[in-house]
């Protein structure tokens, strides 16, 4: 996987994970990126900064594999804890209606709206079989609440 940092004409930054440059390449040309922020099809791959290092000077101790894997964790926790409050405050909690109200979108009984839940391991089987894109996401508690 390689990372991509992606601009609408809108101005609003994002990043965008591809298997390769041809799958950044492919999905452009189909039109499949969209700005999370303006839902704006018009998305183009940023130029990223180069990493260049300025001596050969030995890496301090401790700041091998382990801390790479600590500063990626951190990165991804901060990612995921920011994509989960933009779902939080930009989709409607169906709760545990989350299956049905999506096959409803899906086969046209009921308006596309964006929508958050929960769903059992029968229903996500369902919602897979019957073509319904689903993307699953960890849930922040809340300060207030006392959950593990």
């Amino acid at each position: 996987m390689i990372v991509f940092d992606l601009e609408c004409i809108n101005g609003h930054v994002f990043e965008g994970w591809f298997d390769d440059r041809e799958d950044l390449d492919r999905q452009q040309a189909q039109g499949l990126l969209q700005c999370p922020v303006c839902d704006s099809f018009s998305v183009s791959p940023k130029l990223s900064a180069v990493a260049i290092r300025k001596s050969a000077s030995p890496a301090p101790a401790g700041s091998g594999r382990e801390m790479a894997t600590q500063a990626q964790m951190e990165v991804m926790a901060e990612l995921t804890e920011k994509m989960s409050r933009y779902v939080e405050n930009n989709y409607e909690d169906v709760g545990a209606s989350f299956a049905k109200e999506a096959l409803e979108m899906h086969y046209g009984a009921k308006a596309f709206k964006q929508i958050r839940g929960t769903t059992t391991k029968q229903e996500e089987k369902t919602l897979e079989k019957e073509g319904v894109p689903v993307m699953k996401m960890p849930i922040f508690s809340k300060d207030d609440e006392d959950l593990n």
